[in-house]
């Protein structure tokens, strides 16, 4: 027998929030810092949780890829703009925001579409309810992936900038000067979904999983749609770093293969 969804009530959410709270006071004792990011943080989550419910109700009452598709669009723009906030140097111009959002397009949305229409297969394709919530895993995953491997090359190109330019001067192309610093930037982008996979089912029960079997679905069938999205967050975070590393790595040169940190701000 399937069990029932245990529906939670306002009193059990505002208990929850009071333990967060009750958290941030015991931060500000403590003098760590982190109160008003913390209380910030968590009425941010209520707000935004609540207004996509809202949304994805009235999505799932009127399911057009128009919406579909706009919906997706909000979603990428803003984790563009969450890849450039979490920049110490992130690009001058278009280039900060540019970069991360082109790469995740070319990633998430392609792995997206592909697992939509070829694996899962909804009818239509576009059906919001497996949509909407695929990407969202794919663009939050491609976007922490994305974020932490510019970051590491762009803070490393800074640090070794005089290696690198001792490169060029040595007959190095822009390729071969940044190439350790590149590697090791990709490297921080992947391993976070590498560990993920490791530790899943042994360390730790992924989301996905977690909240299909309290909405009632079987274990096997949830643990069926967590290795495939597992699979699909890290080829996606995978595809999108590798792209993201290179564009930003040759924005670091000029025309000339001079190296340009003026480009960072």
């Amino acid at each position: 027998m399937t069990p029932e969804l245990i529906e939670l009530h306002p009193l059990d959410l505002t208990l929850a929030g009071g333990l967060v709270v009750l958290l941030a006071v015991l931060a500000w004792v403590g003098r760590l810092g982190v109160t008003r990011p913390m209380l910030i943080a968590a009425a941010r989550t209520v707000v935004q949780l609540l207004l996509v419910g809202l949304i994805l109700e009235t999505l799932f009452a009127h399911a057009t890829l128009y919406w579909v598709a706009l919906m997706g669009l909000v979603m990428l723009l803003v984790a563009g703009y969450e890849v450039m906030a979490r920049q110490k140097r992130r690009f001058a111009g278009f280039w900060g925001f540019g970069l991360g959002t082109v790469a995740m397009f070319l990633s998430s949305f392609s792995v997206a579409v592909m697992a939509l229409v070829a694996l899962v297969q909804p009818d239509p394709w576009y059906q919001p309810q497996y949509a909407i919530p695929l990407l969202g895993m794919l663009l939050g995953n491609t976007m922490n992936g994305i974020a932490l491997s510019v970051d590491r090359l762009t803070d490393g190109a800074w640090q070794q900038r005089g290696t690198i330019e001792a490169r060029l001067a040595l007959g190095a192309t822009w390729s071969e000067a940044v190439e350790s610093i590149r590697r090791d930037a990709m490297r921080s982008g992947m391993i976070p979904m590498i560990n993920a996979m490791a530790a899943a089912g042994i360390v730790s029960l992924p989301g996905m999983m977690t909240g299909q079997i309290l909405a009632g679905a079987p274990p096997m069938e949830a643990v069926k749609y967590q290795i495939l999205i597992m699979f699909l967050i890290t080829v996606g975070t995978g595809f999108g770093t590798l792209a993201a590393v290179w564009f930003a790595a040759r924005r670091l040169f000029d025309e000339r293969e001079r190296l340009r940190l003026d480009r960072l701000r």
